[in-house]
């Protein structure tokens, strides 16, 4: 399949004011304002453009499966750093548009800080490219980081560079007793020193902390930490299912909050259960508090929160902008997307 089916449909939908809902595998349908629009279906534009293991680098069209990206990369020892979730039938296009990033994040950066270029089909359905294959070729503003996170709001993320890297030579997790506090504090002290430290995860007073790097500094590092060794198959099936949100924490009827906190925050006063991740820096929160409770909650330590899921979205799944940041949000919609056919009111109500 070539691209030029996917921008006649885009042709026909600005003509005619239809909106459009960008759509791959369904995947994050979850993720974000209620979807509206007629689906354009993204899977037919697959496969991996070029992909060099020395170069470190991979291109992709968006309708590759994750899957078949982390396979390819596997074969050669390198893996996609920060550890995207997939939530299902996950695509090559809607991982970047969800901008989502696991447990590896606090460690190795967030999905945005990997993207090297970026091939865009906007709302007049012109292919548009950002970026590059290479690192350090980006001047002036970076349209491809951008569209990390947009939901599809701006156009079509047709195909992708991402820079890869090697996959770690040795692992450990352990598993340490110690209340909230006590993680919280810990965490911010093992920040400041050189520990191999790859991911954490707190709740219900266990910490279990993912050591990643070179044999003799992860055994080192699991001495000076303590606590209890993990068995490899079940540091597996622990940190898969925190990051595909299949752990039993995520169980439950109660909608789900995602807080993004400054690293070293303090407590988060909100009523539920929790899962603490990134150092501190992630707080996944159930609980049936109204939304203006827990947006409070999180702004008073500096961050800001986020309805990730909920059978029932009553409020916007993302904190309301200020005044200025959205009339920033509508220049841009406005300059990729004037006709506002992609996949509207899915980031902003009114974009």
């Amino acid at each position: 399949m070539t691209l030029e089916p996917l921008q006649q449909r885009i042709r026909d939908a600005a003509a005619s004011g239809k909106a459009l809902r960008l759509r791959g595998g369904g995947s994050k349908d979850f993720y974000g304002n209620a979807p509206r629009g007629e689906i354009l279906d993204t899977r037919g534009y697959a496969g991996v453009v070029s992909y060099e293991p020395t170069e470190l680098v991979i291109t992709a069209r968006c309708g590759t499966p994750l899957s078949e990206i982390e396979q390819v990369l596997e074969k050669s020892g390198q893996c996609l750093p920060f550890e995207p979730p997939h939530f299902g039938a996950a695509t090559f296009g809607g991982c970047i548009a969800a901008g989502l990033s696991g447990p590896r994040r606090a460690a190795a950066g967030a999905l945005r800080d990997y993207v090297l270029g970026a091939q865009l089909v906007d709302g007049r359905a012109r292919v548009l490219s950002f970026g590059g294959r290479v690192m350090k070729n980006v001047a002036g503003y970076d349209v491809s980081r951008l569209l990390a996170g947009s939901l599809g709001v701006l156009g079509l993320i047709a195909e992708a560079s991402l820079k890869v890297l090697p996959r770690p030579r040795h692992e450990a997790t352990l598993r340490l007793q110690m209340s909230e506090a006590q993680a919280l504090e810990s965490a911010a002290g093992w920040a400041a020193q050189p520990l191999p430290i790859s991911a954490t995860g707190w709740h219900a007073d266990e910490l279990r902390v993912r050591l990643s790097g070179a044999e003799p500094a992860v055994h080192a590092a699991a001495r000076k930490l303590g606590g209890e060794r993990m068995g490899e198959a079940q540091a597996d099936a622990f940190w898969a299912g925190v990051r595909e949100q299949s752990d039993a924490f995520f169980a439950g009827p109660e909608p789900l909050w995602r807080v993004a906190l400054p690293a070293g925050a303090a407590r988060l006063e909100a009523p539920g259960r929790q899962m603490i991740e990134w150092g501190g820096a992630l707080r996944w929160l159930k609980t049936d508090a109204a939304s203006q409770a827990v947006r409070e909650a999180a702004a008073r330590l500096g961050g800001h929160a986020t309805l990730f899921r909920a059978a029932h979205k009553a409020v916007s799944a993302f904190t309301p902008l200020d005044p200025a940041r959205l009339r920033l949000h509508r220049e841009l919609k406005a300059a990729f997307d004037p006709a506002g056919i992609f996949n509207p009111g899915r980031l902003y109500p009114g974009l």
